[in-house]
């Protein structure tokens, strides 16, 4: 589905192709449309500030050819009035335009973030897979920065730049040149109003870079945990929870911009009196024949302020969007990437009771590279299929083609007599409960990562599913019980104590039909028996699939798949598997305490 502001993009490779200047510009100038009374503000109190400066270098002709020149000591103070007044609106222009610009900005910067999040919420799985998440996080950060920099900046210099050229080059060619000052008088007052804002800066700096690194860490955590948003359905949870950090963010920045908004007019304002300051006492020694033409300075002032300061600044623009081509080449690349498949009109949403049918089911990471082919299989509700094979053989992919992580490229999957395809996403993996063989816990505390199964469970439910899962008893140790915090990938926790927690979070669920990748994996065995347990009381009463560990954890499922190089050799119970001649009969005279793929090795296969 093309993204509402960028058009019908689809191409599904990654690469970040510098883009024409007229694409970039093209493409995210539809931010600024919800906006544009603010953009219109902005510009027109831009040109207003230039409009008074560019009063300045006449005023001073006057002051000095008409005033000093002929005389006219009673028009002195208040020619020198009118100019520190065309210096003051200046500055409350400047004020209004900055504070203006910099909510314009945010705004600007949160919706383009929030857009580019949500985006990258509803790209597949198989899309994460070869891409690391740092470059992503670049992506949104500091990527966006430099396209928003070529929205607001751009606009609004550029624009000015370019009256300001030729404002000045009619003045030129109008005027005579005349004498200009520098006043050192206000340089005191410039010294203490730095130290003021270096010295205050820390505090307004310290909360920005704090709502930032809040953000960061959600959005890595989220990316890292993409697969269990998927399978839980909880991409608009997400949404809300960026937004809100994203909102943060937002605020911590203003708060740095408002004290700019007032230093840099102040110190300009210091700046520009101190001309007119010295443009007054300078009138004085003038008209006792010690000073040039006015003309002369006009025209200086011109050709210094207003014709080669804008043509450099233009160069700062071009440099500006060269870096915003590559920036946005770089956004634009996670845009383009065609999303998870749209839900068509008319699609199914209906109760699943977990009847599972593999048709001829194939599937390759890309041509001429095939994972799984000719896959036939029916489950009937409450059914417990094993899968066991070699590292490799594909039974992880199998079961990942279910969720529709990845999308079969052959044959088709149905659940209830209905295909997958024809199914709601939302509404398939609502259906569908997940236990890895690596369980991945968010950055949060116990309660919250339980409560992702379900959102609106009670805490007695919470407890009910912990006590099935083996982990209310270790969860209830902790100095502040379920509100204890797991850290980044629940580091705080044990392999085993994660997995019971994520298997408390599946029971939450409730969901009619389970996928159990080797979730026993990598653990000790009382922590085995104590995950076993829980997977039993899970197990129950739900279509499962399970990617086996150990075979003693198998011996009992409806049917047991050996999956070797992609394809389904043997099927049947354990008791018919060992009485035949077949590769699980082999495996299971051989396996005791070693694990399948240990077995497999020992096999040679």
């Amino acid at each position: 589905m093309a993204h509402p502001r960028f058009g019908a993009h689809t191409d599904p490779t990654f690469r970040s192709a510098p883009r024409p200047a007229w694409e970039v510009v093209r493409r995210v100038s539809g931010y600024l449309r919800p906006y544009w009374a603010m953009v219109v503000a902005t510009i027109g109190c831009a040109v207003l500030s230039l409009g008074f400066g560019l009063v300045y270098p006449r005023l001073t002709r006057l002051l000095l050819d008409e005033v000093i020149g002929r005389g006219r000591s009673e028009w002195l103070a208040p020619a020198a009035g009118g100019l520190l007044g065309a210096f003051f609106l200046r500055e409350v222009f400047n004020s209004l335009r900055i504070r203006v610009n910099n909510h314009l900005e945010q705004r600007v910067i949160l919706d383009l973030r929030r857009d580019l999040y949500a985006r990258l919420q509803r790209l597949p799985v198989a899309w994460f897979d070869p891409r690391a998440s740092g470059d992503l996080m670049t992506r949104v950060m500091e990527d966006v920065n430099s396209v928003e920099r070529l929205l607001i900046d751009g606009t609004e210099q550029g624009t000015v730049a370019l009256l300001s050229i030729v404002g000045a080059l009619g003045f030129m060619f109008a005027s005579s040149p005349v004498l200009g000052a520098v006043a050192l008088i206000p340089l005191p007052f410039l010294v203490a109003g730095a130290l003021w804002y270096t010295t205050t800066a820390h505090s307004r700096y310290r909360r920005q870079r704090e709502a930032s690194s809040a953000m960061n860490a959600l959005l890595m955590d989220n990316l890292q945990g993409i697969r269990q948003i998927k399978a839980f359905g909880r991409m608009d949870h997400e949404d809300a929870r960026f937004a809100e950090r994203a909102n943060e963010l937002r605020e911590g920045t203003l708060v740095v911009m408002r004290a700019w908004a007032w230093y840099q007019p102040a110190m300009q304002f210091v700046g520009a009196a101190g001309i007119g300051l010295v443009l007054w006492v300078g009138g004085a020694q003038a008209m006792a024949g010690r000073i040039e033409m006015g003309a002369l300075v006009e025209f200086m002032l011109y050709a210094g302020m207003f014709f080669y300061e804008p043509i450099g600044r233009l160069h700062g623009l071009n440099q500006m969007l060269q870096s915003a081509r590559a920036a946005a080449a770089r956004v634009f690349d996670i845009f383009d990437a065609v999303p998870e498949r749209a839900d068509r009109t008319g699609v199914l949403r209906l109760p699943v009771r977990g009847a599972v049918v593999y048709e001829n089911v194939g599937f390759g990471y890309g041509p001429g590279r095939p994972v799984l082919q000719g896959i036939q299989l029916a489950v009937q509700p409450g059914e417990m299929i094993a899968l066991v094979g070699p590292t490799g053989a594909g039974k992880s992919t199998l079961v990942n083609l279910l969720p529709a992580f990845y999308e079969a490229t052959a044959g088709r999957i149905l659940i209830d007599g209905q295909d997958i395809r024809d199914i709601a996403l939302d509404s398939l993996r609502r259906h569908i409960s997940v236990v890895s063989q690596e369980p991945f816990l968010f950055n949060g505390t116990l309660r919250e990562n339980i409560l992702y199964g379900r959102l609106d469970a009670t805490q007695e439910e919470i407890e009910a599913a912990s006590r099935a899962a083996n982990c209310h008893e270790f969860i209830t140790r902790l100095p502040e019980g379920y509100d204890s915090r797991v850290g980044e990938r629940g580091v705080k926790l044990s392999v085993g104590e994660k997995q019971r927690v994520s298997i408390a979070r599946a029971l939450l669920k409730n969901a009619p039909i389970l996928i159990l990748d080797e979730a026993t994996a990598s653990v000790d065995t009382q922590t085995e028996r104590l995950i076993q347990e829980a997977l039993d009381r899970l197990l129950h009463g739900r279509t499962s699939f399970v990617v086996a560990h150990r075979l003693s954890t198998i011996r009992h499922a409806s049917q047991i798949l050996v999956v070797r190089q992609g394809e389904i050799v043997e099927r049947g119970t354990h008791e018919a598997l060992v009485a035949g001649d077949g590769l699980y009969a082999k495996l299971a005279r051989i396996q005791n305490t070693t694990t399948i793929e240990e077995s497999f090795e020992r096999l040679g296969v």
